[in-house]
Order: structure tokens, then C-alpha cells, then sequence
């Protein structure tokens, strides 16, 4: 019977779980408040672990999509009681390849197969065709399989190796992501802010959409943002990190393979966070000591 179930329903689990229906699974969902937008398309969601687990048959295959950290192992805690030898999670979040390693060494003495799955494309890839990049044992792996094949998109899929494996290799892959927007967004700046002025940047990240060397995802999405918004104007500047950026800053530093792209790239994101940067301050005097190069004073 081709079953899954899914704990975590937020923008990427729901859409899988979405996917899954599509796919013609039985799906069950484990989430803390109703989901009436996906039990409406098929998904049966539950509130408590015992019904959760009650709604698959074993060997069960569940899927994590929860926040990297302590949400991880206290979710484990927690279902890990109700599961039988030989069923199988997946944590398809971002977690540091470490934490799998660990975590599939505990699940193991239980009798259960951990797998990480490194998961990506975005909502649209979890709803239509995902990316899954799987690390763990090959007895699990045989077990999820058929669901992984029949979620990713067409040779999206692959068994990384050893556990940790996959979210070891989906720590690299977002660390090339890094360096990627990075690209394309300091591009973007000199294309608005160079000599010639008033281009259009839809119609520029357009055409590089079509036969262009750059033409990628990421770049279809910066045209995306650019229709709605041609000047970005309703956005501060301010970018986030999820993490795998500095887990991959470390993991370079460690074994002196240099990666500068990743490294520059989460610099960068850091510096567009404080608006009364010291470091920029402290550069402005120093430039005026030394060359009385002239300074912007509150």
C-alpha cells in the first residue's frame, strides 16, 4: 500500500503532503492545529502521535519537515515509542550533518532506520517535483525509496552514502546557493546603479532566462521578484541565514579546501543586517586619518 506520513505541515511538508496525495498515497499529517486547506485535497490530519502512527502500516515511512535543532530530537523523543523495527524517518529539514550522524546511531538501537534527506526546490519542487539528496543504510533506503522516486522530479533523487551523508551534501549545496544569489544580486545592483541608468531588470533577467549561460532557477525567481516589484522598493535590505552557510564556513576552514564564494556570500548577509555597522564606521574614520577622505556625519 503506498502510505507516508508527514509531521510538519508548514509551507514545505504541506506541499508534499499535497504531492503525495497526487501521487496517489495515503497520506496522514501530525500537526498541532487543524490543516482544513489540505484535509479539504485529501490529507488526514491527526493532533497526537498514537493516531499518527495508528494510520500507517508498517514498515512506516514518516518524513520530518520541522526546524533544524532541538525540534528534531524532542519530536524523536516523542514518536520514536510508537514506531516498530524496520520503520523509517526521514528528516528532510536542514540539519547539521553531525546532528544526523547522532541521531541515527540513537534511532538504530530502537531498531529504526534514520534517514537524512536533504530536500530542495523550493515549495513549487515540493509541490510538483522535489530534489532529495539521502543519506542512511540501505535497508531504509529500500523502504523510502519508492517514496522519494515518486516525490522528486525526474532524476531528482540519490542514495549520498553513509548516514549524514545527505545532509552533509545539502550543506554544500546551499553553500553553493550562497554564492549564486550572491552573483546575481551584486549583478543586479551594477545593472541599476552603473553608468547606464533606467534599464529595465525584468526584461534583463528575462532574456538571460532564455539560452543565456546563466539561465538557472534562481535566476526565473529574481525575474519573479522583479515583476512584481521592478525596484525591490518595498524591501529593506536585510537577508537572513538558515545556517548551512556557516556550517560550511567551518567545514572549508577545517580541512583548508577554500570556498570564498560561500564565505564572502555569508559576510555579505551579515553585513546587511546592522544598519549602525561599527566595522563600517571604524573603516570611515580610519580612510579620513589617514587620507582626509570625507565622512557622512548623522
Amino acid at each position: 500500500m503506498k502510505e507516508i506520513g508527514f509531521i510538519g505541515l508548514g509551507r514545505m511538508g504541506g506541499n508534499l503532503a499535497l504531492h503525495a496525495v497526487d501521487e496517489g498515497f495515503s497520506v496522514v499529517g501530525k500537526a498541532r492545529s487543524r490543516k482544513p486547506e489540505l484535509e479539504e485535497m485529501g490529507v488526514r490530519v491527526v493532533g497526537d502521535y498514537p493516531s499518527f502512527v495508528k494510520g500507517l502500516h508498517p514498515p512506516r515511512v514518516v518524513y520530518l519537515s520541522l526546524p533544524a535543532g532541538p525540534t528534531i530530537d524532542q519530536v524523536l523523543e516523542e514518536l520514536v515509542p510508537y514506531l516498530k523495527d524496520g520503520d523509517v524517518v526521514m528528516d528532510g529539514g536542514n540539519s547539521l550533518y553531525l546532528d544526523s550522524i547522532r541521531r541515527e546511531e540513537t534511532l538504530r538501537r530502537s531498531g529504526i532506520y534514520f534517514l537524512d534527506c536533504g530536500t530542495s526546490g523550493g515549495t513549487g519542487g515540493a509541490r510538483h517535483g522535489a530534489c532529495f539528496m539521502v543519506g542512511g543504510r540501505r535497508e531504509g533506503i529500500a523502504v523510502a525509496e519508492p517514496v522519494l522516486k515518486a516525490l522528486a522530479v525526474e532524476e531528482g533523487y540519490v542514495h549520498t552514502g553513509v548516514p549524514g551523508s545527505g545532509h552533509y551534501v545539502k550543506m554544500i549545496h546551499n553553500a553553493v546557493e550562497y554564492g549564486m544569489m550572491q552573483a546575481i544580486a551584486e549583478g543586479f545592483d551594477l545593472l541599476a546603479n552603473g553608468s547606464l541608468k533606467g534599464l529595465n531588470l525584468r526584461d534583463v533577467a528575462h532574456v538571460w532566462n532564455h539560452g543565456s549561460i546563466v539561465a538557472s532557477f534562481l535566476m526565473a525567481m529574481a525575474e519573479k521578484a522583479l515583476e512584481k516589484d521592478p525596484a525591490l522598493a518595498a524591501l529593506q535590505p536585510f537577508v537572513d541565514d538558515s545556517g548551512e552557510g556557516r556550517w560550511a564556513v567551518k567545514e572549508a576552514l577545517d580541512h583548508s579546501v577554500p570556498f570564498v564564494a560561500n564565505a564572502y556570500a555569508l559576510n555579505s548577509r551579515f553585513a546587511s543586517r546592522d544598519k549602525d555597522s561599527m566595522a563600517h564606521r571604524m573603516l570611515a574614520a580610519l580612510r579620513k586619518e589617514f587620507g582626509e577622505h570625507p565622512v557622512k556625519k548623522k
